[in-house]
């Protein structure tokens, strides 16, 4: 970037007691990620005839799940790795303020919510993973500029010229080695933007196919849609991402692995739907979304003790 970024503390406020509440870029993005990824996926929602509502009431379950899924993947992902950061001093796993998250652990976490939370509320879970597919992606890209300002995730040095430079302190090695690697000559590959870009251009088709091809997409294929997308692009961008844990022996990283199961599920999921393999354990599902009109769980409840009374 031709600028410097800003200050990872946005603020700080002394409390009592010692304690001192500071406000961060981080968590304001992901907040604002959250936020626009919830409203696309409102309005996606809305265009599927699904219920908008239980999109937001889902939040209070989908974003502490993914908040704890996103650190126990990025802790297990560096136990793996041959880290002993954590294993020393387990405490550490919950000091989440001084960084750590994974958005595979996040998507996992709050997947796991959102299915639990759908299947009590009747709602259609095809129909909300179609509305999510490109609020995930738009919502992640958001949150990459996190990444610039705390000067963290980039790829390895670069010449090119929107190659971003990488204070010492951030440094990892070998490139902590300013006699080598010196800091006002050194520029860096920003893998966060190469990932926002690469987002922000797999929500545009998704949203674009969701619309274009609305009659002859089964439930379920946009979905499949950032599965590919999301994997093919991580896998790719592995090879630009130095700090990621890898396989002990090995140059492959744990995320890579994962990356290509995500290509490969998306690809399987489509081929289901379509009934082109047929998996016992996966069945393809109907070819519409189910919009039930009948209310939420405590609305059920309400009748059902009135049914009772009656």
């Amino acid at each position: 970037m031709p600028f410097p970024p800003p200050n990872p503390e946005i603020f700080s406020i002394d409390l009592l007691f010692g304690i001192t509440l500071t406000l961060r870029w981080y968590g304001v993005l992901a907040a604002v990620g959250i936020l626009v990824g919830t409203l696309l996926a409102d309005r996606e929602i809305g265009r599927r005839g699904g219920r908008t509502e239980v999109l937001w009431d889902s939040l209070l379950w989908i974003v502490p799940a993914g908040v704890v899924g996103a650190r126990l993947w990025y802790v297990l992902n560096d136990i793996l790795g041959g880290n002993t950061y954590f294993t020393e001093d387990a405490v550490r796993i919950f000091q989440i303020q001084q960084g750590g998250l994974h958005i595979y652990g996040a998507i996992l976490g709050g997947l796991i919510a959102a299915i639990w939370y759908l299947r009590r509320e009747r709602f259609d879970i095809w129909l909300f993973l179609d509305a999510m597919a490109p609020a995930l992606l738009i919502g992640q890209a958001i949150g990459r500029i996190a990444n610039w300002i705390n000067q963290e995730l980039y790829g390895p040095p670069t010449d090119l010229s929107w190659g971003v430079p990488i204070e010492a302190q951030h440094r990892i090695a070998p490139w902590n080695d300013l006699s080598l690697y010196p800091v006002d000559t050194t520029r860096f590959h920003p893998t966060y933007f190469y990932e926002a870009i690469w987002n922000v251009i797999g929500a545009g088709l998704l949203l674009w196919l969701g619309r274009r091809f609305s009659d002859r997409l089964k439930p379920g294929v946009v979905f499949a849609g950032w599965l590919i997308w999301a994997g093919v692009g991580r896998f790719v961008l592995e090879w630009f991402r130095p700090d990621q844990p890898t396989i002990p022996g090995t140059a492959i990283s744990y995320s890579r692995i994962v990356a290509g199961l995500l290509a490969v599920g998306g690809i399987v999921t489509i081929l289901v739907k379509y009934k082109k393999i047929s998996l016992p354990f996966f069945p393809a599902g109907p070819d519409t979304y189910q919009t039930s009109t009948q209310g939420d769980w405590r609305s059920r409840k309400r009748a059902k003790r009135e049914n009772a009374s009656s």
